[in-house]
């Protein structure tokens, strides 16, 4: 005997929007806490990942990419050189002297380490609480949230 195939029940998107949205929120929220304490605000914490995903991008170019105007993306890059996370390399191409590259520093890749291990150590603490079913669910949504955002 063959066993008739339901199809899934019909999910209403904005239903789904209502209850996903404070829950992404308020996750998203708990792992910048988790960043916050290992020293990175959530701004620094963007700017380093993005030299570390784009090393010996300018400062313009930079700018550009995380929607911010020049000056300040400058005050930012200063800011984090002084702390030592981020360094300024030389032009490459010697007839734009002016265009300097920005890159993460070891001390820039040692702060992301931790907030990664903060966020992830948070994470596993939670996980670990979970059933197994809870987690096989997790598990199983983790492509279509992918696929939400984008990648």
């Amino acid at each position: 005997m063959t066993q008739a195939h339901n199809p899934p029940p019909r999910v209403d998107p904005a239903q789904l929007a209502d209850r996903l949205r404070p829950l992404l929120l308020q996750l998203s929220r708990q792992l910048r806490r988790e960043a916050l304490k290992s020293g990175l605000s959530p701004l620094d914490s963007q700017l380093l990942m993005a030299l570390k995903q784009t090393p010996d991008i300018g400062v313009s170019e930079l700018a550009q990419a995380e929607h911010m105007s020049r000056p300040t993306m400058s005050v930012h890059v200063k800011r984090l050189e002084a702390a030592g996370w981020i360094e300024r390399r030389p032009p490459q191409d010697a007839a734009d002297k002016r265009r300097v590259r920005l890159a993460l520093s070891e001390e820039g890749q040692r702060m992301l380490t931790a907030v990664r291990h903060s966020r992830t150590d948070w994470l596993v603490s939670r996980l670990a609480r979970m059933a197994p079913e809870e987690l096989a669910a997790l598990d199983a949504g983790i492509d279509p949230l992918t696929h939400l955002i984008g990648f």
